[in-house]
């Protein structure tokens, strides 16, 4: 592993099960999530979701990738200022105002046409109270992923696999594969000052199964690890100690 680990792309997923968005420069708060991540999730039926009083709730009562495989042909984007996403894939291109009740209604109406099938009930899109996020796991603020890993998994399958399957905020260079896993505990600084402490190792799903840009389910991943490493970990979250600014190219240096 060397002291350096160089962050080669940044994302957020402003709206959970859809597409990445590609960011440049992010200022992450002290205890905070990714900037713009997991803003909003497509209820599946009712979740039990209580916006007053949020606990997190299992991935699997919200429209995502695991099971909805179809979500990855659309193509969205969402503009902060406006909060309205912009959502391509599915007939002309359609903006949904995200902070108005109409805005909302026109997406959940978007997904019962286009992914009836995977309805259990009325979907409905749910907006993000103050300090929470749809992230898969109840500490899951910040997630990075090792690029040296994800080659792994492609020398194992013997096929290219896209980073984005694994749907990070950080991807990462300069670790031997799988070396995050070792890094729990551990604490890396940004040149800005900010500081995220490694909190756990992420275990893989199903989702990464689908090919972010056709929508296939062409591959086993989990299976893959669990048949070659004995377990299905790729990927860690992180904790936000302290502030500051993270952009593509910083090197991340450890700091304890």
């Amino acid at each position: 592993m060397t002291d350096a680990i160089l962050v080669s792309a940044l994302y957020r997923y402003p709206v959970k099960g859809l597409s990445p968005e590609p960011v440049e420069r992010a200022e992450l708060e002290t205890s905070g999530y990714f900037p713009g991540d997991r803003l909003y999730a497509i209820e599946n039926g009712p979740s039990g979701f209580n916006a007053v009083a949020p606990r997190h709730q299992p991935k699997t009562k919200y429209l995502m990738l695991m099971r909805d495989e179809a979500l990855a042909r659309l193509r969205t984007r969402y503009d902060d200022a406006t909060a309205t996403l912009t959502v391509e894939g599915h007939g002309e291109p359609q903006a949904f105002r995200l902070d108005t009740e109409a805005g909302r209604d026109g997406l959940a109406d978007l997904m019962r046409q286009f992914i009836p099938e995977s309805l259990r009930g009325e979907p409905r899109v749910l907006a993000a109270p103050p300090q929470y996020r749809f992230t898969d796991s109840a500490t899951g603020y910040v997630s990075l992923i090792n690029r040296a890993s994800v080659t792994a998994v492609e020398d194992y399958l013997g096929a290219a696999i896209d980073p984005l399957r694994f749907r990070g905020n950080l991807l990462v260079d300069g670790l031997a594969p799988f070396a995050e896993l070792d890094m729990v505990g551990q604490v890396v600084e940004a040149p800005s000052g900010l500081r995220l402490k490694i909190t756990k190792r992420t275990v893989r799903c199903a989702a990464t199964n689908v090919d972010p840009v056709s929508g296939v389910r062409d591959c086993d991943i989990p299976w893959t690890l669990d048949a070659r490493l004995g377990h299905r970990d790729l990927g860690v979250y992180a904790e936000v100690i302290a502030g500051g600014a993270l952009a593509k190219g910083d090197a991340l240096r450890r700091v304890g």
